[in-house]
């Protein structure tokens, strides 16, 4: 509950310690005065560079200070520098910039080189965006991912995405961090309320620079504030860095990569006092057939997929189906779809403009798949949904897909991955790479509720199916869109048509990146 977060204390905006001048030092530049931002710069560093500086014959003095000329900052905005000195107790720098000059620490090292102030150039100045529209205004985001235009390049990579792990774990987020903690331990509704948060920021058109452009936002609690504040502050938090060097944190991580293995198997191994793959190994766990696989597998599992290898994995599967019933299509999905060069797995939907015919098609494919070395590991599962009228189906927004599917570890040695192998210098055996791929078959009918619930993301889909209930008195998924009130089913021949039904704009799968 939010009651048992520790509510942080807000940090009071003070001025930091005085900057006293050193009787020994000389002012050679009366005209020059430095001020030194301390943000992500840190204090000690400060302190450094102002010995340094007023050794030089410069004057330094604090952000309160009205004959400050010139304001040094390293690693920050010119928007964030602006900020901070008025945080700070600066009267002289206005809202654009204006008043003391704005530099890059470049021009503090090349005048510290030099003995004395040099010219100030373009390169030098930070600049400050001057915007025309008012908060009030451009904060006007709607509630439901679903109403929001999400691209995969968004204005706020910094709350969403830390510097750090962007080198060391793509896109893990600060927020994403904090709502994957939360699932670990067992708090779903707090894990949501993360992922809400993130989302938001996501879609947002522009830079979130201060709480104030939190405001009126949807969606962001009390606690995702706290957070944000600490990155905009000092470029990280200290909450999300600590819950990522957790053992626990790590160790779930870890466990839940193994395909197969979810939440409940990583936790009940954790609390067994297992931490590593090692461990799994030398104390005999218990795995099942997918387990298994997926620690033999695990390297491969974990290496990204590359669009290229999605396409070769796709050419393999079509020719595969046509074998079978010409003129079926096969569309890959998920994040690929939306646009992403790099996946986890590769999703697949199976379909034929002739409805019935696509029944029998997946075992036939997957027996011709694993007779010619292709399938490493499967496991499929028969279509269970007797009629679309199904009450459960009708009554359920939460209701597992039904459709004929198989969850496989497919072994990549297609003739463009070997040529990649070959233009690395790498030897063929070395060329069969493990990769997850999803096959679903669905009729004709159901297929744009399967394209658009398997395309995602995820926070789009259950914003999607969220949306539907609590606005529309309708439920969606994979299968077909029902009307609770009306008591009947909503047909579509595409995405387009479903979004029509449910009075919403479309939007294009590149913009469902929630």
């Amino acid at each position: 509950m939010m009651s048992e977060i520790p509510v942080k204390k807000k940090r009071q905006c003070q001025p930091g310690p005085p900057l006293p001048a050193n009787p020994e030092d000389h002012v050679c530049f009366p005209g020059v005065v430095l001020c030194l931002v301390e943000k992500r710069m840190g204090a000690s560093r400060r302190a450094f560079l102002t010995a340094l500086a007023r050794r030089k014959g410069f004057c330094v003095e604090g952000a309160n200070s009205e004959r400050v000329t010139h304001v040094v900052s390293e690693g920050n905005s010119g928007e964030e520098v602006v900020e901070w000195m008025k945080r700070n107790g600066s009267r002289s720098v206005g809202a654009a910039g204006s008043g003391p000059a704005l530099l890059d620490l470049s021009w503090f090292t090349e005048s510290m080189s030099a003995g004395q102030p040099v010219e100030i150039k373009a390169r030098h100045c930070l600049t400050v965006t001057v915007h025309e529209e008012t908060l009030q205004g451009r904060c006007q985001v709607a509630a439901y991912a679903c109403q929001r235009h999400t691209p995969l390049a968004h204005k706020n990579q910094q709350l969403t995405v830390t510097r750090l792990n962007l080198i060391l774990e793509g896109s893990q987020g600060a927020l994403e961090a904090m709502a994957e903690e939360s699932l670990f331990c067992g708090s779903e509704g707090r894990s949501l309320a993360f992922s809400r948060a993130a989302s938001v920021l996501k879609s947002l058109p522009w830079t979130v620079r201060s709480l104030k452009d939190l405001s009126s936002l949807p969606g962001i609690g009390e606690h995702s504030r706290r957070i944000i504040q600490e990155v905009l502050e000092d470029g990280a938090s200290a909450e999300v860095e600590n819950v990522r060097q957790s053992e626990r944190y790590q160790t779930m991580k870890h466990f839940t990569k193994i395909f197969g293995v979810g939440v409940k198997t990583a936790g009940r191994w954790y609390q067994e006092g297992l931490r590593t793959i090692s461990d799994l190994q030398a104390h005999h766990a218990k795995l099942n057939n997918a387990q298994q696989a997926g620690l033999l597998h695990y390297r491969d599992l974990n290496s990204p997929v590359t669009c290229s290898e999605a396409e070769a994995i796709v050419q393999v599967v079509q020719k595969a189906v046509e074998q079978f019933l010409h003129g079926a299509s096969v569309m890959l999905t998920g994040g690929f779809r939306r646009g992403k060069q790099t996946g986890h797995d590769v999703d697949l939907l199976i379909t034929h403009p002739t409805e019935g015919q696509e029944v029998g098609l997946l075992s036939k494919v997957i027996s011709w798949l694993d007779s010619q070395g292709f399938l490493l590991y499967h496991s499929t599962y028969r279509n269970t949904l007797q009629a679309l009228e199904d009450e459960e189906l009708s009554v359920s927004a939460a209701t597992m897909d039904r459709f004929d599917r198989c969850f496989s570890i497919f072994r990549l040695s297609s003739m463009t991955w070997e040529h990649d192998c070959e233009l690395n210098g790498s030897g063929g055996a070395h060329c069969r790479k493990a990769v997850r791929v999803d096959l679903v078959v669905t009729p004709y009918s159901q297929f744009p509720f399967a394209l658009l619930g398997w395309t995602g993301s995820k926070n789009f889909e259950r914003d999607l199916r969220r949306f539907c209930k609590r606005e529309k008195k309708m439920v969606l998924n994979s299968h077909t869109l029902y009307h609770t009130e009306k008591k009947i089913f909503l047909s579509a021949a595409s995405e387009e048509e479903i979004f029509q039904h449910l009075g919403l704009d479309f939007i294009p799968p590149e913009q469902r990146n929630a």
